[in-house]
C-alpha cells in the first residue's frame, strides 16, 4: 500500500517537473517571422540590438518581446498651409514608409507602437514638410507645378522623419484643395480669358471681312478697266449693243419688234421700242 502511495506521488511530481519544464521550454523561444523585428525586453528595460526573423532564446517569464513590422507602410495623413501669396492650400497625402530595422530598438524606446509612430511623429512632421513645400509658390504655381511641389515635400519629409528611424518610400498627392475665393478667382480668369479669345477671333473676322472687300473693290476696278480698255479699242460700239441686248433678255423683258439703228450703226448703240407700247392716235 505505502509503494503504490509513493509510487503516485513519484508520478506526480514527475508530471509536474516535465510541465515546468516544458512550460519553461515554451517561453524561452521566440520565433521572428520575415518582415518582422522584435525588441527584447528584460525586466522593464529594453536591450539593444533588434531581433531579426529566425529563432531567437530569451529569458522566460521575465522578459516581453514587442514584435514591429518591417514591411512597407501606408496612411493617408491631412495637410494644410498657406501658400507664397498668403492663399489657403490643403492636402491629403499617401505616405509609404517602413521602419529601420538598425533603429528599431530606438523606435519602441522613444516612440513605442506604430500608432503612436503614425500620430505622433508621421502626422506632424508631414504638417510642417507642406508648410515649406507650399510656402515656396504661388497657390497657382502649386497646381501648375504639382510635381515640384510633391518633389519638395518628399525632401523635406524624407529629412525629418529620417532621425527617427523611419524611412519614406514613396508620397502620393491624393487630393489638393484651395479656398473658395480663389475658385471663384480662377474661374472669373477663365471666363474672362474665353472673353478675351471671342474678342479676338471677332477682330480676325472683321480683318479678313475687310480685306475681303478690298480685294472685291479691286477686282471691280480691274475689270471696269478693262471695259474701259475695251470700248476705247475697235469694236468697242459693238460690245455696247451687245450688253444693250442681254441687259433686255435678263430683265425678262420680250424681244423688241422694231430695232432702230443711229445713222452711223458702229457709232451708237441701237434704240430699241415696241410698237405695242405706242398707243394707236385717233
Amino acid at each position: 500500500m505505502k509503494n503504490q502511495q509513493l509510487g503516485n506521488w513519484q508520478t506526480t511530481v514527475l508530471g509536474i517537473v516535465l510541465a515546468i519544464i516544458v512550460l519553461f521550454g515554451l517561453n524561452s523561444f521566440i520565433i521572428i517571422n520575415p518582415g518582422q523585428a522584435g525588441v527584447i525586453s528584460i525586466l522593464g528595460k529594453a536591450r539593444d540590438g533588434a531581433l531579426l526573423e529566425g529563432i531567437h532564446v530569451k529569458p522566460p517569464f521575465i522578459s516581453v518581446i514587442d514584435v514591429y513590422d518591417l514591411t512597407v507602410q501606408k496612411f493617408e495623413v491631412p495637410a494644410e498651409s498657406s501658400t507664397k501669396d498668403l492663399q489657403n492650400l490643403s492636402a491629403r497625402f499617401a505616405i509609404n514608409f517602413r521602419l529601420d530595422p538598425v533603429q528599431v530598438v530606438q523606435v519602441r524606446r522613444k516612440q513605442g507602437t506604430l500608432a503612436n509612430i503614425v500620430s505622433k511623429i508621421i502626422a506632424p512632421q508631414t504638417q510642417e514638410a507642406f508648410k515649406i513645400a507650399a510656402a515656396r509658390r504661388t497657390v497657382e504655381e502649386a497646381i501648375t507645378k504639382r510635381s515640384e511641389l510633391k518633389e519638395d515635400f518628399d525632401n523635406a519629409l524624407g529629412d525629418r522623419l529620417d532621425k527617427y528611424g523611419i524611412i519614406v518610400l514613396d508620397t502620393s498627392v491624393v487630393d489638393l484643395t484651395f479656398s473658395p475665393e480663389f475658385a471663384r478667382a480662377v474661374e472669373e480668369k477663365q471666363i474672362a480669358e474665353q472673353r478675351a479669345q471671342r474678342a479676338v477671333y471677332v477682330a480676325r473676322e472683321a480683318e479678313q471681312e475687310a480685306q475681303a472687300e478690298v480685294n472685291r473693290a479691286k477686282g471691280k476696278a480691274e475689270a471696269q478697266r478693262l471695259l474701259a480698255e475695251t470700248l476705247k479699242a475697235q469694236g468697242g460700239q459693238l460690245v455696247l449693243q451687245k450688253e444693250a441686248i442681254e441687259a433686255w433678255k435678263t430683265g425678262g423683258a420680250q424681244m423688241p419688234k422694231v430695232l432702230v439703228m443711229g445713222g452711223d450703226s458702229k457709232g451708237s448703240v441701237p434704240f430699241i421700242f415696241n410698237l405695242g407700247n405706242i398707243p394707236n392716235q385717233p
